[in-house]
């Protein structure tokens, strides 16, 4: 199709509404998600794990105790279920009185347990560090997100074909300009599913790590409270980069799921992103051999 100089401002008003109408119906679905998912917790006798050979970990905070609960009915619905499903808490009075909902899904096979305040580390270095030795791989999950039915079946399903690799519904592409990382911003998303030292998977959508990663991060121990306290996906990256553990996209499209309505108040992603809190870890933390790493798988890509 051609078009015409004064065509091009009706092609991009008519991309903004369509893009506009996506969201808008996206978040009319995770309003009916979210009552749905509110009254499955209300009525729901079945188990919130099974047979799947991983474990899910996440953990909640503030006024997201009482959302939690839909994004964990999210997964307990999914086609794969968890062998575990552990909630983190750091509040002494939250894990007190913890609600009615997050109760009823505990009968159900949900832990719920306590832990010190890693900050979002909390999702998974408490477990990290409550097993000796890792023969399981670990999914992450946010407190925030309503995710599909075979969100975590495709995740299993990664792991069995790469076990040997990071797997994640939604990377980044690290880029490098001259001798850092270029901004955190400006990183393109991947639209396929090669393994790349400078892939780079936020755990917004759900990663899943292998055995070998979980090791690699209990050696580690709290070093990231010192360098990332409020950057667990920089950490997660830079660990995985240091122990050679290639990062993969589970699909070759990156996804992120719906987020729960009401708990977008105040996030890390505004902090860490909007604040430049990102970058400053960043720089912060990549050595001159990093970045020379990163260097020469971004020029490999482009290449192919």
């Amino acid at each position: 199709m051609t078009t015409t100089p004064g065509s091009l401002p009706s092609l991009l008003l008519l991309r903004t509404t369509a893009r506009r109408g996506k969201k808008v119906a996206k978040r009319l679905r995770a309003v009916v998600a979210t009552a749905y998912l509110r009254l499955r917790n209300a009525v729901s006798r079945g188990t919130a794990t099974g047979s799947a050979p991983v474990v899910v970990s996440l953990t909640s905070y503030g006024d997201r105790i009482h959302t939690v609960s839909v994004a964990i009915e999210s997964i307990a619905r999914g086609k794969s279920r968890p062998q575990r499903l552990v909630l983190w808490l750091d509040s002494p009075e939250q894990f007190a009185a913890r609600p009615a909902s997050l109760r009823r899904l505990e009968h159900r096979g949900l832990e719920v347990l306590l832990s010190p305040n890693y900050g979002p580390h909390t999702k998974y270095y408490p477990y990290v560090k409550s097993v000796q030795h890792h023969t399981v791989p670990l999914v992450t999950a946010d407190d925030d997100i309503i995710y599909p039915t075979n969100w975590l079946a495709l995740l299993v399903a990664a792991n069995r074909r790469h076990p040997e690799a990071i797997g994640g519904h939604w990377v980044s592409i690290m880029e490098v300009s001259g001798e850092r990382v270029a901004a955190y911003g400006t990183w393109a998303r991947a639209h396929d599913t090669a393994a790349r030292p400078n892939n780079f998977s936020p755990g917004v959508s759900g990663v899943i790590y292998p055995p070998a990663m979980l090791h690699e991060l209990r050696l580690r121990g709290e070093r990231f409270l010192s360098v990332c306290p409020s950057a667990d996906d920089i950490w997660l990256h830079w660990v995985a980069l240091r122990a050679g553990i290639p990062v993969r996209q589970v699909g070759p499209v990156p996804r992120h799921f719906p987020i729960i309505p009401g708990t977008q108040s105040r996030t890390l992603m505004s902090t860490n992103v909007g604040e430049n809190r990102n970058d400053h870890c960043i720089q912060g933390l990549y050595s001159a051999d990093d970045v020379a790493a990163l260097s020469l798988s971004a020029a490999r890509h482009r290449l192919n």
